[in-house]
């Protein structure tokens, strides 16, 4: 029952901008962490950001470029990611952790092995 949904991805040059979406559905967004995460060839599947009720984290990678918001009323997580560079290139998951005493996000960002519902994902291709 629970769903996530990406989407926002695309073909931007570097120093270009994107705004991701993870619309959630089947739990109250509020009552629940939810991390991005990218994956792309050849790296280790990094955690980008994650937004709870108390908290919010960035990989050092992208701090002071990329922000993440929240929009309860819509069941939506977004990811705005400015001065892309050609680095930032992956498919970008959402993904929430169900499990109890799991509803807040860490203090720092992490790979996401303990997420149990994860979106499809969106490719975001940063290139000249």
């Amino acid at each position: 029952q629970v769903q996530l949904v990406e989407s926002g991805g695309g073909l931007v040059q570097p120093g270009g901008s994107l705004k991701l979406s993870c619309i959630v559905s089947g739990f109250t967004l509020d009552d629940f962490a939810i991390g991005w995460f990218r994956l792309a060839p050849g790296k280790e599947p990094e955690g980008v950001s994650c937004i709870s009720s108390g908290r919010i984290n960035y990989a050092d990678s992208v701090k002071g470029r990329f922000t993440i918001s929240r929009d309860i009323a819509k069941n939506t997580v977004y990811l705005q990611m400015n001065s892309l560079k050609t680095e930032d290139t992956a498919v970008y998951h959402c993904a929430t952790d169900s499990r109890v005493g799991h509803e807040e996000c860490p203090s720092d960002a992490v790979g996401g092995v303990g997420m149990d519902f994860w979106g499809k994902g969106t490719l975001v291709t940063v290139s000249s």
